[in-house]
């Protein structure tokens, strides 16, 4: 059995998109779910969107992802070089030789020419395409052009007739009609080569088994197996992902929010969790219906015929879900470590207990863009409001809150400790002396020190966070409005 080699060849022009990233960890799992290779190649033949450090972000990317290649422009390999501008002397003599063969040939005409032969549609929008002037060009007018140093890029004769079929692992089986296929471009004027001529070329050249991409290219694919045929050589296999929408339906982009593996990072999302909901963005498992999965259990479950062929909706809702389920399966320390920098940020100076902090957020954040929603109050308490301290269930109303309030306050400000413990023994010994429920002793001071109905934690919690001169401020503010409640 062929061992299988698969490669990620992103072109470096910035950050990885969550879309890249996707086809990286869909390419590694087809090879090592039979143990085979990953290849990294660098596409960077369009040097004009070439990013500086882009590179270094893709290495950097894959090695956070767990997504380690055997052969790349870093560590090496025996079929290198593996960065596309370091290729160039590879394509042109295979150009020459589809020329020499009668299978391309070589174009003359100019960009203002070409434009020329664009058609316009009825929706005003102009369609182009090459009318193969050039094809059949006599070999004195060839030379003629040559010896004027008249620029010219090498295109591939296409058959004109007939149909060319592929079979897809996903897709299944496709078939194009040949005279809807343009002569394609192999070389360009300045003598590099057109993406789809490097890939195949490279593609060859390093064993590659199994070509793993977009639905976006699926019109292309005919293009790159007549270049096989050609050539002599057997096309690899193909499998084509669904293309990612926003929840709108439409393809994912800013517009949707972040869209980056870094940025995505940087909102608070764990690597792990944006893996593991990655993998779901077009596949499923089969009968196991888990959603958690380590990337070693993707790689023994992965199955490429259970890629889905419709698009897959990047829900940012679904992301955080995952993202929860990673930040409650933490050590604690290690969710401390992972909170400490948004906290430090949020709090902007403010001084905050990270154990307590820590403890209310652990079971219940899904992430740091949560902070203002759940903790705002923290900053600063909301106007109190004429119904919040009136509670049915727990048969609290103004005055009986303000009778709590005044007896808690009077307490607290007596502590010679304002810790956990300290705090905890007074409020809940007043359950016992006053007869109250554990409800009704905690309920006003967490309304009080919040202004709010729903907080994560309870008033001891807060409290903690607080400190003892922020707490005693707050409670007597509650105090305060509930006494002028009664006298109104």
């Amino acid at each position: 059995m062929t061992t299988r080699r698969t490669r990620f060849a992103p072109s470096p022009t910035g950050f990885m998109h969550i879309g890249n990233l996707r086809s990286a960890l869909y390419t590694w799992l087809i090879s090592k779910r039979k143990d085979g290779q990953f290849i990294l190649r660098i596409e960077d033949t369009d040097q004009e969107r070439k990013v500086e450090g882009a590179v270094d972000v893709i290495y950097q990317t894959l090695a956070a992802c767990g997504l380690t290649h055997d052969e790349g422009p870093d560590v090496g390999g025996p079929v290198g070089p593996y960065v596309q501008s370091e290729r160039l002397d590879h394509y042109k003599p295979y150009a020459e030789k589809l020329l020499a063969e009668g299978k391309a040939y070589r174009c003359f005409c100019s960009k203002e020419e070409l434009e020329a032969q664009a058609t316009e549609g009825p929706d005003g929008q102009k369609t182009y395409g090459y009318n193969r002037h050039c094809r059949n060009l006599s070999p004195e007018e060839i030379e003629a052009k040559l010896a004027a140093g008249q620029p010219y890029v090498i295109r591939q004769k296409m058959p004109l007739e007939g149909e060319t079929t592929f079979h897809d692992m996903v897709y299944g089986e496709i078939t194009v009609a040949n005279e809807d296929l343009e002569d394609q471009i192999l070389l360009k004027t300045d003598g590099f080569p057109t993406y789809n001529f490097a890939n195949v070329i490279d593609d060859h050249e390093m064993g590659i088994t199994h070509v793993v991409r977009g639905s976006e290219y699926l019109s292309s694919t005919p293009k790159y197996n007549l270049l096989y045929e050609a050539l002599g050589w057997e096309p690899p296999e193909y499998v084509h992902l669904p293309l990612i929408l926003g929840t709108d339906g439409k393809k994912l982009s800013k517009r949707h929010g972040a869209t980056s593996f870094q940025d995505l990072v940087a909102e608070g999302y764990l690597v792990e969790a944006i893996v593991n909901y990655l993998a779901f963005l077009g596949w499923a498992p089969g009968s196991d219906t888990r959603e958690i999965f380590s990337l070693e259990e993707l790689r023994q479950v992965f199955d490429e015929a259970n890629i889905s062929k419709s698009p897959a909706v990047f829900d940012y809702q679904k992301l955080s879900w995952y993202n929860a389920q990673y930040l409650q399966a933490m050590p604690a320390e290690d969710f401390k470590a992972w909170l400490k920098p948004f906290a430090d940020d949020f709090f902007a100076g403010q001084a905050y207990d990270l154990d307590v902090l820590a403890e209310i957020l652990q079971s219940r954040m899904e992430t740091p863009q949560q902070f203002p929603e759940m903790l705002g109050f923290f900053l600063k308490t909301t106007p109190y409001e004429g119904d919040l301290f009136y509670n049915k269930r727990q048969k609290l109303d103004p005055a009986f809150s303000l009778e709590i309030l005044t007896t808690e306050i009077d307490l607290l400000e007596k502590l010679p400790n304002f810790d956990r413990a300290s705090i905890h023994d007074a409020l809940m010994g007043l359950g016992p002396e006053k007869g109250w429920k554990t409800g009704q002793v905690m309920g006003p001071p967490r309304l009080a020190l919040s202004g709010q109905t729903v907080t994560p934690g309870g008033a001891i919690e807060i409290m903690m966070i607080l400190g003892r001169e922020e707490s005693l401020r707050r409670l007597k503010a509650g105090q305060a409005f509930l006494q002028s409640q009664l006298e109104a």
